[in-house]
């Protein structure tokens, strides 16, 4: 009981110390974040984007500030008593979306947005960053890492993780995400299968071309195509058990040049989410079983790559339940709730390969504002309210999770 009450206290105090800085601290993440948001960069690209944020670091004092690729920056801060090293997490990379919000602060790189809320999930780190630069002591120690190219596989995750020295000694990670389908100022935490592994297909129908008048004479890549898309939905309904989450997808169909002539191939482009690996290593066959049923009926050829994305995100369920705890603090008990699973990806996936942690949510919808378009969206925007719980929760989380 006496450690739940300590607990309890430091969130208070750590609320506390927040609202004290308000509202100067609150100015500068919306500071942070238009910024951003008018000067969005692509995955790979973040290079002006990494300068901003390590100036903004390095002006804090008190962290060590180093960039371990060209496009990523890592803020340390260093404890004065013994506790667990915590990794926080921030994406900071943009959509190649051309921007169709009206606000002042739009998007100056045209076909370059902030159209999924990476521009808030870096003001919030920021944020805390900023607050534990201020600390006069800390446990253990907290990694701040700002990472490049969370939308283009195989990820900054994959990147930082598997090739610099960033994982290592870290005993636990956390990360969130703004969700504009859930009230600004809610907090969703889930235990377990949280995010879909995100696989892609490419195929390549290859018939043979020939007069539209005369389709006699010709295989037409078209016909069989139509075919496929078809048919590939009967693996989902008809193929797996419908207790296993699976989506199937053709987003991409472009054959033919004009009204008049078969062409000779079709493209076909789509992705694959799943969440249970041994449905996840069966997928590439079930696909192909049915793209070389349909080619062969029909005297078509084919050729298939299935290419592998993120890892399905699974959350530790003590990790998830500390920040489950963490949000009852910070946003009480009716703005806390179960994060629904998501066929969407994630690289986060990749942290979660060397050491305990989770991903969680924090609503940025709020209908007055505008801020309810799905992400991806050229309008997508966010409730600059969100960025409060944000930072409120990670830095809350940072303590308790350096206590163990």
């Amino acid at each position: 009981m006496l450690c739940g009450m300590t607990h309890n206290l430091e969130i208070q105090q750590s609320t506390e110390r927040l609202t004290a800085l308000e509202p100067q601290l609150l100015a500068q993440l919306v500071t942070w974040r238009r910024h951003l948001h008018q000067h969005p960069e692509v995955s790979f690209q973040e290079h002006q984007t990494a300068a901003y944020i390590a100036g903004e670091l390095r002006g804090m004092g008190g962290l060590e500030v180093s960039q371990l690729t060209p496009t990523s920056v890592l803020a340390v801060r260093k404890g004065t008593r013994p506790g667990k090293t915590v990794l926080l997490r921030a994406d900071i990379d943009a959509l190649p979306i051309t921007e169709e919000n009206s606000f002042a602060y739009l998007s100056q790189n045209p076909g370059s947005m902030h159209a999924c809320g990476h521009d808030g999930h870096t003001a919030i780190l920021l944020g805390v960053a900023r607050l534990v630069s201020e600390a006069s002591d800390w446990d253990g120690e907290l990694r701040m890492i700002f990472q490049h190219a969370e939308e283009q596989s195989p990820g900054g995750a994959e990147e930082l993780v598997f090739a610099t020295a960033l994982m290592d000694g870290v005993d636990v990670v956390s990360g969130l995400h703004l969700n504009s389908q859930l009230p600004a100022g809610v907090v969703a935490v889930k235990p377990g299968a949280f995010m879909a592994a995100p696989d892609n297909i490419y195929i390549t129908i290859l018939g043979r071309g020939g007069h539209a008048a005369h389709p006699e004479e010709a295989v037409d890549p078209i016909a069989v195509g139509a075919q496929v898309v078809s048919n590939l939905q009967y693996i989902v309904s008809r193929g797996v058990s419908a207790l296993d989450a699976l989506v199937i997808s053709v987003t991409y169909f472009q054959a033919g040049t004009t009204t008049n002539v078969i062409p000779d191939r079709a493209e076909l482009k789509g992705t694959v989410r799943s969440f249970d690996p041994g449905l996840r290593g069966r997928a590439p066959d079930l696909i192909e079983r049915v793209l070389r049923g349909i080619c062969e009926a029909h005297g078509a050829r084919y050729e298939y790559r299935y290419e592998a994305g993120y890892r399905p995100l699974i959350n530790d369920d003590g990790v998830a339940e500390v920040l489950r705890q963490v949000a009852l603090e910070v946003v009480g008990e009716e703005r806390t709730v179960v994060a629904k699973p998501t066929m969407g990806g994630e690289d986060f996936s990749a942290y979660l390969e060397k050491a305990p942690g989770a991903y969680f949510n924090v609503g940025s919808r709020n209908d007055a504002l505008e801020s309810g378009f799905p992400h991806h969206h050229p309008r997508f925007t966010i409730d600059e309210a969100a960025l409060r719980t944000g930072v409120q929760m990670m830095y809350a989380a940072a303590i308790r999770l350096a206590k163990g």
